[in-house]
């Protein structure tokens, strides 16, 4: 597959590949999605909105050039500045992720000194550019600083510079994520009203979407690290009402998936509140509230991937991998889409 390489979220072309519970194969409009629904059923997108979550600075200790990128925090709250982040040196996105310097060598106790704001190295999470961080000053004070100083995360095949609301979802609320929830370009009030129409509901939860590469085998297997979600009253009980009736649930992208899944694993069933996805989805997970997954077209070996093989067989992503290749689907947070419907997973397994 091919990149997408122009910061377009709803390109009139854009493509959907839908992947059936038996595995067959068909080729849409992503504008079809809606009718793809049927009365009763129930989708959920997060309304995460992007921090600017790429900061360069300096390592005040050897003066060298360094980027901060965030790619986890504890909680959701206001008052929480402390992040888990991922350390580059001298560079900028033009350079692949994976070709970039290192960084300097960061110790317990080093400053980063990021345009207006100072941040310290609390702890190294076994990896030299695996950090957490902790901002110097009132909370208010270090958000504003991240806004004015930070950048959004990119990545090499995007060539212009991007934009924040480049990165922000039709339906960006709160600020919470790292990267874009990009299976969120996907909407717009246009394709809502529709879903309307079709007799399904819409509803949403906030998380904090983490990086999707760091250009580190060692770190991006460690992928998705713990994220922070939350789950309003009205979601947890959208998510009853829509079971209860029989419909289905279709998770807009992979962080849905993820904070519908640990949340039902840790309590039973979909409740309202906050909690941090811990839960890493694979293969071998059994899914208890998601049906489909509307997602981006993902790269085999990715942790995007491989939560597909929770929806559906090995050799039935395969398959689908031949068909977005033979008809040059783009991939990428800018690219075309996939619904992954889930399979007969269950049976199978007791069977085997």
């Amino acid at each position: 597959m091919r990149a997408a390489s122009e910061p377009v979220q709803r390109p009139a072309g854009a493509r959907l590949l839908e992947l059936g519970a038996d595995g067959t194969v068909a080729h849409r409009a992503r504008a079809d999605f809606p009718r793809l629904l049927r009365p009763g059923d129930l989708v959920v997108a997060n309304d995460a909105a992007t921090i600017p979550a790429s900061l360069t600075g300096v390592h005040a200790r050897s003066g060298s050039a360094i980027e901060i990128r965030f790619a986890a925090r504890s909680s959701l709250a206001f008052e929480d500045v402390t992040f888990t982040a991922v350390l580059f040196g001298a560079g900028d996105h033009r350079t692949p992720t994976e070709l970039r310097s290192a960084p300097p060598v960061v110790r317990p106790g080093d400053r980063l000194e990021v345009g207006p704001l100072v941040a310290r190295v609390e702890a190294l999470a076994d990896h030299p550019r695996l950090v957490r961080l902790a901002f110097e000053g009132a909370p208010a004070g270090v958000w504003a600083g991240i806004a004015s100083h930070g950048r959004a995360v990119q990545y090499a095949y995007v060539a212009p510079e991007l934009a924040l609301w480049d990165v922000w979802t039709p339906i960006a609320g709160p600020p919470a994520a790292f990267e874009p929830p990009s299976a969120g370009f996907t909407l717009d009030w246009a394709m809502l009203r529709e879903i309307r129409w079709q007799g399904a509901a819409f509803a949403t939860l906030t998380h904090a979407a983490g990086l999707s590469s760091t250009g580190d085998p060692a770190l991006d297997a460690r992928l998705p690290l713990p994220e922070a979600y939350r789950i309003p009253t009205s979601t947890a009980r959208a998510i009853d009402e829509a079971r209860g009736r029989g419909g289905r649930v279709i998770a807009v992208g992979t962080t849905v998936t993820r904070a519908l899944e640990d949340c039902a694993r840790s309590f039973g069933r979909v409740i309202a509140g906050e909690g941090l996805a811990e839960l890493r989805l694979g293969p071998t997970s059994e899914l208890e509230v998601v049906n489909a997954i509307l997602s981006g077209t993902h790269e085999p070996g990715s942790s995007h991937y491989e939560l597909l093989g929770a929806f559906a067989f090995a050799e039935h992503l395969v398959e689908a991998d031949a068909e977005l290749e033979r008809y040059g689907y783009l991939t990428h947070e800018f690219g075309d889409s996939v619904l992954v419907w889930r399979g007969k997973r269950h049976s199978r397994r007791r069977a085997a």
